[in-house]
């Protein structure tokens, strides 16, 4: 969720590459794919990731691109894969369908005119993880000897459970759903350029006196991804509802309000499903060669768009000790 409300509540504070040297990091694979994927679509020539066949993989572009940060700081990144859709999102997923549509129909009448900026600009927002992006994405963590772990429902929740449970340093997406997951601290902007901003669980409780609970209750009154919220309710009427009243029914009761599924939706940040059956392993015997083989004869994509990216990787492991691949 990027709820400019939650952002408001949270405390987040800018930390150096440096501080973070050695952490294990679990990253949301689908939020960290998706932004690489579509900044590439964006920025990229597409023949560059299509085969002859027509399959587009600019997810390996972008995963060649964006692995080199975490091993340039010597963090272990560690990838959890969604697993099922939770009930009470398909109407978000629909929504998100429904938008893509109307941008792809918007694609088609720009490729007719010829906007070549337009097209650019729209064929990014069409993007979706397609069953080969996301296998292909898998192999390619395999031969790079990144840890691959598949959650039962929200990849974003297990990793926040693997941090609560001190599996992981940190939990790493851009969505501020970690921390009404209790995440006890977050790595956001990994995908962006300068260092990365931290997002502190038990601080933002501290900060306006709010328990876990009540944390979800207000982003509930605020809106999340499972619900509109209550008209006129911003962060600060949310923190001092909560404060008055103690907990949601009792805000509801005050306001003569009500968010349907409210129990669910709570439900669904404080227990989610998630799984103890993974193993975190942070020594690493990357292939490089192999991996730059599946990219680029395998696939088909163009060997100086992703060059820098396996050199760059190629010059942190023998940084870090890790060159088992030579």
């Amino acid at each position: 969720m990027g709820n400019a409300d939650i952002r408001e509540l949270a405390v987040i504070e800018e930390v150096s590459f440096a501080a973070l040297s050695g952490s294990v990091v679990a990253v949301d694979a689908h939020n960290w794919l998706y932004r690489y994927l579509t900044t590439t679509v964006k920025w990229t020539n597409d023949a560059i990731y299509t085969t002859a066949d027509g399959t587009e993989v600019a997810n390996l572009v972008g995963v060649v691109q964006g692995l080199p940060k975490f091993f340039e700081h010597d963090l272990t990144p560690v990838f959890v894969f969604d697993g099922a859709v939770v009930d009470l999102k398909d109407e978000e997923v629909s929504e998100r369908r429904r938008e893509r549509e109307r941008a792809e129909e918007k694609l088609e009448a720009a490729r007719e005119r010829g906007d070549d900026i337009a097209v650019a600009r729209l064929e990014s927002r069409t993007q979706r993880l397609t069953d080969t992006i996301l296998r292909t994405t898998r192999e390619l963590l395999g031969l790079l000897d990144v840890p691959v772990i598949e959650a039962p429902a929200e990849g974003e929740a297990q990793a926040a459970y693997m941090a609560r449970e001190g599996d992981v340093d940190y939990v790493g997406t851009e969505d501020y759903d970690a921390l009404l997951l209790g995440a006890p601290l977050t790595l956001r902007q990994l995908t962006s350029s300068g260092d990365p901003e931290l997002m502190d669980f038990q601080a933002t409780l501290a900060r306006h006196d709010l328990t876990w609970e009540q944390l979800v209750d207000a982003a509930i009154l605020m809106g999340t991804d499972f619900n509109e919220g209550i008209s006129g309710i911003g962060p600060k009427t949310a923190v001092k509802l909560l404060a008055e009243h103690g907990d949601i029914w009792a805000v509801f009761e005050a306001r003569d309000a009500y968010v349907d599924g409210a129990d669910r939706i709570r439900e669904l940040f404080l227990d989610p499903a998630v799984t103890d059956e993974y193993s975190v392993e942070t020594d690493s015997s990357p292939d490089v060669a192999a991996a730059r083989e599946f990219v680029c004869d395998r696939w088909e994509v163009d060997p100086g768009e992703v060059e820098r990216g396996f050199e760059r990787i190629e010059d942190s492991l023998v940084q870090t000790g890790l060159d088992q691949w030579e």
